[in-house]
């Protein structure tokens, strides 16, 4: 190098972006983080491609370098002075942005963005809540005002082609309040496909991608933000984009990744993306994928057959409820209970474990009415596993919109808008019976006795009992033990003393950590007890020498003209005997993809 190279190395600019997805806090105020999480985000991953892009095409100018760190807050510390030392140290340029922030996550960003903006540093919040909360209120909400009051900008839309203007307002010091491209969403064909380091999946303990193959969804569930975000058209990548993210994780050892899009199955393109997978997998490229999808998609002709051979071994459905009453309230018409456990049994075919969703606190829901259900849910249908949530009013829902409009309460902590809470009323349960009906959902459906009937099913089924019996301790144990829900748990709980929600004081170390060494030792009996308890199960499972012919009512092949006098899905509520009549009069025909 010569000596006018190395002047010009040593008097480079450094421009300091973080990128930080923030966590919530915990019922004592403390963050929600751990030493290892299972799911990484698809945010961290859009945004820090789409700052690498900016970065080799030198958007702040050939003399200036974008030092990106990536931080999700669920596995790492966030450190706001150290951050605040490197950034100076640098010269001062900088940008911090808080990226996919959901409402429950949205006091911690504003805890972390009040520090960053009262330093004088450019910081930027974006994600579901803000642009949800635009979108679909008559005027910006309080917490939005304040970010704006505290020199925090809002961005509300999807950054492909906006990333570059926001890195250079914030280089400039000239950050606009609000960057709004709600109304503009931009196509996803040929865009920077989403990608993060090794070094950052390795904090996730499946070492797992995720990215987003499309965004957008037709249908019009009142209880969901997405739509009113991303809109209900459907925008897709191309079969060389998942080539792409595929092929640059598959050269970091990476195998396993989970497609975001909320609904998979109503991607215009998924048969061009499953093919292309397909053929990397005959490559030798033997990838394994979680998709969420809807109910219908099995009559999709192709779908579930090319996802097995795609390498789809987990499938997220949103199964919410059996009762076509509360279904047709929250404006889920395309779930239809009759062909519940067709569905289930063709995803069992493939190999594939389901994971039900199931939403409780709709209008007709009762603790009794409940409990029912999931008996019903158990005898007849088979799902591997069902997860539960409170039916939350999103900001950015129609659900929220309509509670706002008539003045109606809701919780005023957005802290608590993580479904694993109640934050608004319920017409026949006290939020003592809602909160009881919820904890009691799980207990009743991750009873031993029904462990080991899905271990039987799987087993029966070509599934290995093992991974039931890992994923139930997984979703009870989250919720039994570590009091989270298992979408946000992890291994390890970290805390940190100095890491609690602003307004609580300081605990003194003479009461923290003797009380947070005693949680980590009984919580970690009690998950080994668990752990012994299922393995046992396990273990009377795989010892059976019939183990291999186990049928139940769930497993029964369905036939045309099945009785359905014998399914109390059918028949336990007078919508689901007028559901029954409508399918035998219909004979849908096949959904087209």
């Amino acid at each position: 190098m010569s000596i006018a190279q190395r002047r010009q190395a040593v008097h480079r600019e450094v421009f300091q972006l973080f990128l930080i997805k923030p966590s919530h806090y915990d019922a004592d105020g403390y963050v929600i983080q751990w030493a290892k999480t299972d799911l990484p985000s698809n945010s961290l991953a859009v945004l820090y491609a789409l700052a690498q892009d900016s970065q080799a095409r030198a958007v702040l100018g050939d003399e200036t370098d974008i030092k990106i760190t990536v931080q999700d807050e669920t596995n790492c510390r966030i450190n706001v002075a150290k951050m605040l030392r490197t950034i100076r140290k640098s010269g001062g340029k900088g940008l911090v942005g808080l990226v996919g922030v959901q409402s429950n996550q949205y006091p911690r960003a504003m805890d972390i963005a009040r520090q960053v903006s009262a330093a004088g540093i450019p910081v930027c919040i974006g994600g579901f809540h803000a642009a949800g909360s635009l979108a679909m209120l008559p005027e910006p909400p309080p917490e939005v005002r304040k970010a704006w009051d505290l020199g925090i900008s809002i961005f509300a839309g999807e950054a492909e082609g906006r990333f570059d203007m926001l890195l250079q307002d914030a280089y400039r010091g000239a950050l606009k309040p609000l960057y709004d491209y709600r109304n503009d969403l931009p196509g996803l064909e040929g865009a920077i496909t989403p990608f993060l380091p090794k070094a950052v999946h390795q904090r996730n303990f499946n070492l797992r991608a995720a990215f987003d193959s499309g965004r957008g969804c037709p249908f019009q569930c009142s209880f969901c933000t997405i739509i009113n975000v991303q809109g209900r058209k459907s925008r897709y990548r191309s079969a060389d984009d998942i080539e792409k993210i595929v092929r640059d994780h598959y050269a970091q050892g990476i195998r396993k990744f989970f497609i975001t899009d909320d609904n998979f199955a109503r991607n215009r393109n998924w048969e061009a993306m499953f093919d292309r997978i397909i053929e990397l997998r005959a490559e030798g490229l033997k990838v394994k994928l979680i998709i969420q999808v809807d109910t219908l998609c099995y009559r999709i002709p192709n779908f579930i057959r090319k996802a097995g051979l795609a390498g789809v071994n987990r499938v997220f459905i949103g199964l919410e409820n059996i009762n076509p009453d509360n279904l047709i309230a929250a404006k889920k018409k395309q779930n239809r209970i009759t062909e519940y456990r067709t569905m289930l049994q063709m995803w069992k075919s493939i190999g594939a474990m389901t994971y039900c969703g199931y939403i409780i606190g709709f209008p007709n829901d009762t603790p009794e009415r409940l409990l029912r259900d999931i008996e019903i849910i158990k005898r007849e249908l088979p799902v591997d596993l069902l997860e539960f949530f409170y039916l939350t009013p999103l900001p950015g829902s129609e659900d929220h919109q309509i509670l706002h409009r008539k003045g109606i309460w809701m919780e005023p902590d957005l802290n608590k808008y993580d479904t694993e809470h109640v934050t608004t009323a319920h017409p026949l349960m006290s939020p003592d019976e809602w909160r009881k009906a919820y904890h009691l959902a799980w207990k009743n459906y991750y009873e031993p006795k029904h462990v080991v009937t899905l271990m039987r099913r799987a087993l029966a089924s070509g599934m290995k009992p093992r991974k039931i019996a890992h994923m139930a301790l997984w979703f009870y144990g989250s919720i039994a033990i570590e009091k989270v829900h298992p979408l946000q748990a992890g291994l390890f709980r970290r805390k940190y003393r100095a890491d609690r929600r602003p307004g609580l004081p300081k605990e003194s170390p003479w009461v923290f950590y003797p009380r947070y060494f005693w949680e980590i030792l009984s919580k970690h009996a009690r998950l080994l007890g668990l752990l012994t308890h299922y393995r046992y199960l396990r273990w009377r499972v795989e010892s059976d020498p019939m183990a291999a012919r186990y049928q139940d009512l769930a497993l029964r092949p369905v036939v045309e003209g099945d009785a359905e006098d014998e399914l109390e899905i059918f028949s336990a509520t007078d919508s689901a005997v007028q559901a029954v009549e409508k399918a035998r009069k219909l004979k849908l025909r096949p959904v087209p993809a």
